[in-house]
């Protein structure tokens, strides 16, 4: 893709607006060095921070990353998991899976013999894997870091401990957790109103300790003998001192002539690219057209259509992407009516972001406590929301996902990064929202690929997610035998809603830039320029640079 020229005598962040419908909260920014995204302005500038003290991409990502963990403890935290994607050098990028393990003591018949039918969504220690994202922070360091991890995590710390302003986006999550002992440090009066300054103690001691000491002040100290109290024999000090991160080779797929880089399972970003691979192949119309919404539609449904049999953390996921399990598929999708899946089926809380420096390392970031403020559990005087990925889980027995002790459940997550053929970078890209991620990353990505839009064009554009039939979470779509219902953003072209109906699909529309839409974050790379739109939808949505 060929970006606008610039201004040579610029030499900081250039606000243009691109090809954008007038009114329209969309801007695509231009940097001649490095850029960083993120869901949060206070994240994003202390990302750029790191670049200007001489840190690269990954130093940049961390230090974001570590900021959102204190001032949106309803999408991420020290209590959540992290995956990454590094890019440097024209070398195939690396990846890592920080995504925690089930403690030792985690056993199925127990939550069997309660009633349990599915994991238990909130309020339940069970649903907790122990934390991964320390470990990540910890391993992305040693391997790539040009600072050292406390001065990384320092303007973290400083934010915790002096006191941040509250961001629109919090404010809108605190009402889940009101009325309860959790909501006390956040919202001590109850209530909380945009910018109301915000002190986490608990959160600064714990930044303090892991800049200082590692790993071992986190998992072996106040925060790791906290969660041994909660779990009551579900977790060891044997289970903390595992390692919860590893470095794993990433999945990636050439796509509209670019290579397409993700998460291998137990991440579900095989889905982003067997939709992708069947796209590619589906002669698509331009975007306005209800057709071209209709067949990435069917090329998502044909994708995951046995998602809950097959993704778990043993799946083979260079087997998910053979061209011999994704042809059937692609056979399957007309261009006139629904596919019937029914007789083929089986019974957020997320942050993104990304960093680019000036030598040309790439970071594609994510990090979740899956569900808002995540199981609603605090470890004890830390403030640390925990996670409930456990949730991805499986109750049946015999299940390749079942849930059980040392394991790791199918996860959400899915950074992308895409590069050209000489394995320079293209672009880093991810968002938030459960299974709805790689639908929508499905979009993004034939926007910016197969139709040459600019990272504002393509984030403005009206989306469309699939959810279960009565479900009112993103973490079930594909436990209903195959009947799904299609949600338009209100902003869709107005031919979308009338027309995708007449070929079978469920359709209701929801509000313009709706928040269950994702918060998307995008960097494109020309080799000379980046350009990036981070995503409003999340209120506070910042990209930056120099």
């Amino acid at each position: 893709m060929s970006l606008p020229a610039t201004s040579s005598a610029s030499v900081s962040s250039i606000a243009l607006t691109g090809r954008v419908p007038d009114g329209v909260p969309y801007v695509t920014r231009y940097t001649p060095n490095a850029m960083v995204g993120s869901v949060d302005n206070l994240a994003t500038e202390a990302g750029v921070e790191m670049l200007r003290r001489g840190g690269n991409a990954v130093d940049a990502a961390l230090a974001a990353n570590a900021v959102l963990t204190v001032v949106l403890p309803n999408q991420c935290g020290l209590g959540g998991d992290l995956f990454a994607l590094v890019h440097h050098n024209r070398e195939r990028p690396v990846a890592l899976n920080a995504s925690g393990w089930t403690g030792s003591g985690a056993d199925p018949t127990v939550l069997r013999r309660a009633g349990h039918t599915r994991m238990p969504p909130s309020g339940e220690i069970a649903s907790v894997p122990i934390p991964g994202c320390v470990d990540g922070w910890v391993e992305l360091q040693r391997r790539f870091s040009n600072l050292p991890l406390q001065e990384i995590l320092e303007p973290a710390r400083r934010y915790a401990h002096d006191g941040f302003p509250a961001s629109p986006f919090l404010v809108q999550a605190i009402p889940k957790i009101a009325n309860t002992a959790a909501a006390s440090e956040l919202a001590p009066d109850g209530t909380l109103s945009p910018g109301q300054v915000i002190q986490r103690p608990g959160m600064a001691r714990l930044l303090a300790g892991i800049g200082s000491g590692g790993r071992e002040n986190f998992y072996e100290g106040e925060f790791g003998q906290g969660l041994i109290r909660m779990g009551r024999g579900l977790y060891t000090e044997q289970d903390l001192s595992r390692v919860q991160a590893e470095w794993v080779t990433p999945l990636g797929m050439r796509v509209w002539g670019r290579d397409v880089w993700t998460a291998p399972p137990n991440s579900q970003g095989y889905l982003l690219l067997s939709a992708a691979w069947i796209a590619e192949r589906l002669d698509l119309p331009t975007p306005e057209d209800p057709l071209w919404a209709h067949l990435l539609i069917e090329a998502a449904r044909q994708a995951a259509f046995d998602r809950p049999e097959v993704l778990h953390e043993r799946a083979d996921g260079e087997a998910l992407l053979s061209p011999t399990r994704l042809q059937p598929r692609l056979s399957a999708i007309s261009r006139s009516n629904v596919a019937d899946l029914t007789d083929r089926y089986m019974q957020g809380g997320t942050t993104y972001l990304c960093a680019v420096d000036k030598d040309g390392m790439s970071v594609s970031l994510i990090q979740s406590n899956a569900m808002s403020f995540g199981s609603g559990l605090v470890v004890e005087d830390t403030g640390v929301f925990l996670q409930n990925r456990g949730i991805g889980f499986s109750l049946e027995e015999g299940h390749p996902a079942e849930y059980g002790p040392g394991r790791r459940p199918p996860h959400t997550l899915s950074p992308v990064l895409v590069t050209n053929p000489d394995r320079s970078l293209h672009a880093v890209l991810g968002i938030r929202g459960g299974d709805s991620q790689p639908q929508v990353l499905l979009q993004l990505l034939v926007r910016l690929l197969k139709h040459d839009q600019d990272p504002a064009e393509a984030m403005a554009a009206g989306r469309w997610i699939l959810r279960g039939t009565d479900d009112a979470t993103s973490f079930n779509t594909w436990g209903y035998s195959g009947s799904v219902r299609t949600a338009l953003e209100g902003q869709s072209p107005q031919s979308w809603p009338d027309a995708l109906r007449s070929l079978g699909h469920t359709v209701e529309v929801d509000p313009s830039y709706d928040h269950p839409f994702g918060h998307a974050q995008i960097i494109l790379s020309d080799g000379e320029r980046l350009a990036g739109a981070a995503d409003p939808r999340a209120l506070s949505g910042s990209i930056g640079g120099y």
